[in-house]
C-alpha cells in the first residue's frame, strides 16, 4: 500500500533460555552493528513475579530486575531488542513483509551463530494499524459493521473489541493463535502499554500529539512449539503467520479504507 496504515510492527522469536546472555552480547552486537544496527543501549526493566497458585508454600510477589539490549539503526527507524530468551525486531517505518520478516531471521541467525541455540519455542508477528479519518470522514467508514459498537445517543469516549481465533498453520506448528483488537478513541495516537517502540522514532505521518478521533487495529498472531533453528523453515512459518494477518485485516477493514491506503 502506498499509504499503509502500519505505524508500529514487531516480529519476535523465543528460544531456549541463555542465562549467560550478557557474556555473549558484545559478539552479537558487533555482528549486527556490521549489518546496519550500530546504536547500542542496555535497558534495565523491573518485572513483577507472581507465584503460581499451586505452590505448596504461598509466597509474596517479587520484583525482579531484568536486562535487555537495544541494537538500533542510526535513524532509529528500526532495531532489535535482545533478551536472555527472546529477540525482537521492531520498526516504526514499516514497508512490506518482504523487508520485515528477513530482519527477524537476521537477528536469530546472529544469536545462533554466537550462542548455538537448541531450538525456537515461539514465533510471532504483531502489527498496529492507525485509522486516521480524513476531514469529513468517520472511523465507521474504515471498519466493517460488526466493529462499529453500540449506537447510543451520547459522545463516545472510547470503545474496544477483541476476538481470539485458533488458526491452522502448517509449516512447523499445526495450530496458531490470532488476537485481533480494535480500539476507538478521541486522543493523541498512542501505543498499548505492552507494546512501546523503545529506542525508535515514530514516522512523521503518525507523530501528531493533538487529540483526534481515530481507531487502532492491533493484530497479534503467534505459534508455540519446538521449532528447529533453520532459516528456511522459520521463514515459511512467519510467512504463514503473515498471510493469516493479511486475511484478518481484509475482514476488519472496508473497501473504502483499502482504497484510501492503496
Amino acid at each position: 500500500m502506498t499509504n499503509a496504515p502500519v505505524y508500529y510492527a514487531l516480529a519476535q522469536a523465543h528460544f531456549n533460555p541463555v542465562a549467560a546472555m550478557a557474556k555473549y552480547v558484545d559478539q552479537i552486537q558487533d555482528q549486527l552493528r556490521r549489518e546496519g544496527y550500530p546504536l547500542f543501549e542496555p535497558q534495565q526493566l523491573m518485572q513483577l513475579i507472581v507465584p503460581s497458585p499451586g505452590q505448596a508454600q504461598p509466597q509474596n510477589p517479587q520484583i525482579e530486575q531484568t536486562t535487555s539490549w537495544l541494537m538500533t539503526r542510526s535513524d532509529r527507524a528500526a532495531g532489535f531488542i535482545l533478551g536472555p530468551s527472546t529477540i525482537t525486531y521492531h520498526t516504526t517505518h514499516y514497508q512490506t513483509h518482504n523487508e520485515f520478516i528477513p530482519e527477524l531471521l537476521r537477528g536469530v541467525a546472529a544469536v545462533h551463530k554466537v550462542v548455538s541455540l537448541d531450538h525456537i519455542s515461539r514465533l510471532g508477528l504483531r502489527y498496529l494499524d492507525a485509522i486516521l479519518p480524513r476531514a469529513g470522514e468517520t472511523t465507521e467508514q474504515y471498519l466493517v459493521g460488526g466493529l462499529h459498537g453500540i449506537d447510543f445517543n451520547a459522545p463516545r469516549q472510547h470503545a474496544m473489541a477483541e476476538s481470539v481465533y485458533t488458526t491452522d498453520i502448517h509449516p512447523l506448528v499445526p495450530k496458531g493463535v490470532l488476537v485481533v483488537r480494535v480500539y476507538r478513541v478521541v486522543a493523541p495516537l498512542g501505543f498499548p502499554p505492552d507494546m512501546l517502540p523503545t529506542g525508535l522514532v515514530v514516522a512523521p505521518q503518525f507523530a501528531s500529539t493533538e487529540p483526534c478521533e481515530h481507531a487502532i487495529i492491533d493484530m497479534d498472531h503467534y505459534v508455540q512449539g519446538r521449532m528447529p533453528v533453520e532459516t528456511s523453515k522459520l521463514n515459511e512459518q512467519l510467512l504463514s503467520l503473515h498471510a493469516t494477518i493479511k486475511s484478518a485485516f481484509g475482514a476488519t477493514t472496508t473497501d473504502h479504507a483499502r482504497g484510501v491506503w492503496a
